[in-house]
């Protein structure tokens, strides 16, 4: 009995050792905008870590925020603007101390139209515009102060199609149902068929910039905490040129 008691046990301590590690998991929350650039960055993040897990969710920024305070499993938040990320802050559901500028990115207009668009002033010509709604999608708001600021708010109104975000604005204007739509410079560059028609003048819009923070929960996960560092660094920041984003 003693025997067979000994053998199961040093069969357990056999099991235990040559088990893998318990993987470290990490949820990130980020705007739509950053999908690829942030897809990559993780990847290589989980090759330097092996067996840590990294589970991306995108949306629109005032959508993630909105999931984080409902309760939706977060350890890290990346916004395309600072009002949503002061939103979760004033909520105390982000670690105050942790937010920090991930990135920068510039609003344009894209499409795939053949008539010769070149400012906010040639706008009022087209049909369709699309832009995120600017209820939750950063993009779409600061579309709509590009609009206001340019005088054109009254005369484009009954021309815009609401996106759920800025990925469903670049659909749009990529398959040809609306003539135009306002974008970040970044997506508008994995366009296939749409193409940059203006740089929307930046004194028409507030700089667009990416702050990123662990949330409440995240600041007990040790893994996200690194991750986070990572976001910060040369590699990361290397990705992020390469897709067209500004960096420090």
């Amino acid at each position: 009995m003693k025997k067979m008691i000994h053998a199961s046990f040093c069969l357990l301590t056999l099991v235990l050792l040559t088990a893998p590690a318990v993987a470290g998991e990490i949820t990130v929350s980020a705007a739509a905008s950053l999908k690829e650039a942030v897809n990559e960055i993780a990847e290589q993040f989980v090759r330097k870590h092996p067996g840590t897990k990294i589970t991306r969710n995108y949306a629109a920024s005032g959508t993630l925020a909105k999931q984080i305070e409902s309760g939706a499993p977060a350890d890290i938040f990346i916004s395309a603007n600072e009002e949503w990320m002061s939103h979760l802050k004033e909520k105390k559901l982000v670690a105050a101390t942790s937010i920090d500028t991930f990135t920068r990115n510039t609003l344009v207009f894209a499409g795939a139209t053949t008539r010769k668009i070149s400012g906010m002033h040639d706008l009022p010509s087209l049909g369709s515009i699309a832009i995120g709604s600017p209820k939750s999608v950063p993009a779409g708001e600061y579309a709509e102060e590009a609009m206001r600021k340019a005088g054109l708010e009254t005369q484009l109104k009954g021309k815009l199609i609401l996106a759920k975000d800025v990925r469903e604005s670049m659909m749009y204007a990529e398959r040809g149902e609306v003539d135009g739509a306002f974008v970040y410079r970044t997506d508008a560059l994995l366009g296939r068929h749409a193409r940059i028609l203006f740089t929307v003048p930046q004194q028409l819009y507030p700089p667009i910039i990416y702050p990123m923070a662990l949330t409440t929960n995240g600041t007990r996960n040790r893994e996200a905490a690194e991750f986070l560092h990572y976001l910060k660094g040369r590699e990361a920041k290397s990705v992020l040129s390469r897709y067209g984003f500004a960096v420090d």
